[in-house]
């Protein structure tokens, strides 16, 4: 009977690529959603990597209900033919699929498998000179998706919309679905600790060292605080990445360098510790397509400075303070306001925790389990 039921369920291969190495953006979306989907048992769920050796990384990686049945995926010469060709297709690869889900802007061909593309965000065609290569290539991925058949997701209605105005495609090719909040572990406060030293109070940031997260902006912006507030210091969270060199570029250029820490990337549990610490989160992008770190720190109790950045009023939902891109008073004004103000603080607080509640990974898996139908019944 067990079996009746298990063949019955629509058949779904995940591309779980980004939980190979140090997560990304991308990385917590596809765990979050592969463990919202198994933990839910509404889809037969496969997860593959594009990878000829550390697909067997995904171990451990997934809940062990995911088969992770599938042959060897060399990335680079795979990349370089679905650039141009329908061969060789994910039923070379991951068998008895109804639907394949490409995670990160590109989906294998499929012979017989319904296509779903998650396209997070259009950085690649709203401000090109803030990728790099690899990412440029993603308009011609989504087109070829697009006119073999794929639905496409995106994580917030400011990019569907985007992708129906980019790609002149109906709103019934595009389904935006949110996602949730990413799960946070129990904070490891020795770790944090260890790694602050005395560096409190302080403005946290969570991004990777690149262009479009504007970090150069937010040591500006930090600088004139720094002026004013004696005590309180900033904690750059994150990898580098091929913005660094200009974000070491405006440290050199600030009064207040000795007040700016970067730790790197951490772990998880660091992570939510430092979240937990900081006064106030900033996320001063120039472009985003959800934003993880600003539900993060909301979840956590700390009050969110964000700018009016692509999909960032959509997802804070007027729970933050909103400055403009590019404008270093205001974001300095903000975040004195966000880290000194106990009034202001207490209704940004309230306003975080209550706009959190909107966001579900269950509600999400649930919506993707209907997109997945709709794929399979193409």
């Amino acid at each position: 009977m067990v079996n009746e039921e298990m063949s019955a369920l629509p058949r779904v291969g995940i591309d779980a690529t980004a939980l190979l190495g140090q997560p990304t953006g991308v990385g917590v979306f596809t765990r979050e959603l592969v463990r919202a989907l198994a933990e839910r048992n509404h889809v037969s769920l496969s997860a593959f990597a594009v990878s000829w050796r550390r697909r067997g990384e995904l171990v451990g990686k997934v809940p062990a209900s995911v088969s992770l049945e599938q042959r060897a995926m060399p990335a680079r010469p795979l990349k370089a033919l679905w650039a141009r060709s329908e061969l060789p297709s994910i039923e070379s690869f991951v068998a008895d699929l109804d639907v394949v889900h490409g995670t990160n802007f590109t989906v294998p061909p499929a012979r017989r498998s319904g296509r779903v593309v998650t396209v997070h965000d259009l950085t690649c065609l709203r401000y090109p000179e803030m990728c790099q290569r690899d990412t440029l290539r993603y308009p011609a991925l989504i087109k070829r998706a697009l006119r073999h058949g794929a639905i496409v997701h995106t994580p917030s209605a400011y990019v569907a919309n985007e992708v129906c105005e980019y790609f002149g495609v109906g709103h019934d090719r595009v389904v935006a679905i949110h996602s949730g909040v990413p799960t946070a572990p129990a904070p490891d406060y020795q770790a944090a600790r260890a790694l602050l030293g005395d560096a409190w109070p302080y403005v946290i940031s969570i991004a990777t060292a690149e262009p479009r997260k504007d970090l150069p902006g937010l040591i500006t912006g930090f600088d004139r605080v720094a002026d004013d507030d004696k005590d309180l210091r900033l904690v750059l969270v994150g990898p580098q990445g091929w913005g660094s060199p200009a974000l070491e570029r405006a440290m050199d250029s600030v009064r207040h360098r000795d007040r700016i820490m970067q730790t790197g990337f951490v772990a998880d549990a660091t992570l939510a510790a430092l979240i937990e610490g900081a006064r106030v989160l900033a996320y001063p992008s120039i472009y985003e397509g959800f934003g993880f770190p600003p539900l993060s720190a909301m979840a956590l109790g700390v009050p969110v400075v964000a700018t009016k950045a692509g999909s960032l009023d959509e997802v804070v939902g007027g729970a933050a303070l909103m400055v403009s891109v590019g404008d270093s008073e205001a974001l300095s004004e903000a975040l004195m306001v966000a880290a000194r103000d106990e009034a202001q603080r207490s209704i940004l607080i309230a306003a975080g925790y209550a706009r959190v509640q909107d966001f579900s990974w269950d509600s999400t898996a649930a919506s993707m389990e209907q997109l997945y139908r709709r794929a399979a019944a193409q």
